[in-house]
């Protein structure tokens, strides 16, 4: 699932910024901003932030294919992306993240995403996450809540 954050100003105010040596306070930062991980603890975040890499992509490559195991979640810092997929391929830019559903579930991916420029992300990977999650099962409960509540508003959208 593909998604933009409602209040995108201080998300864009932290990507302002140059992603060549990102620290941990700095993906604590950008992870408080997501509604995802908006309502974990100062703490939890902090844990999931250690998670947390840069991962760049020339134009033309591709950042995840159709089918294959969701293995990690990915936030647009800088550059553009496409999604390839019927009906819904449509272009990303920074702010725009995917594949919180498959840090829990690890189905496959239902679209391929393409660079269209050179991109810039901040990655997590899901097995180190899902392990995270064993050892802090409050954090775990903090998240399910919120794909809860994100999946139950997506439904009446449609």
């Amino acid at each position: 699932m593909v998604s933009r954050p409602d209040d995108l100003s201080s998300l864009f105010d932290l990507m302002e910024r140059s992603w060549e040596r990102p620290t941990t306070r700095d993906w604590a930062n950008v992870l408080r901003a997501l509604p995802l991980f908006s309502n974990l603890s100062a703490r939890h975040v902090r844990q999931v932030a250690k998670l947390a890499e840069f991962v760049e992509f020339a134009p033309r490559e591709f950042v995840v294919h159709v089918g294959e195991p969701s293995d990690a979640f990915y936030l647009i810092l800088s550059g553009k992306a496409k999604v390839v997929a019927k009906p819904r391929a449509r272009t990303l830019g920074p702010g725009d993240f995917f594949g919180e559903m498959g840090l829990i579930d690890g189905a496959p991916r239902s679209a391929s995403i393409v660079a269209t420029t050179n991109l810039h992300t901040m990655k997590l990977g899901r097995r180190p996450f899902l392990k995270l999650l064993e050892q802090e099962p409050r954090a775990a409960v903090t998240l399910l809540t919120e794909l809860a509540a994100r999946l139950r508003q997506a439904q009446r959208s449609d």
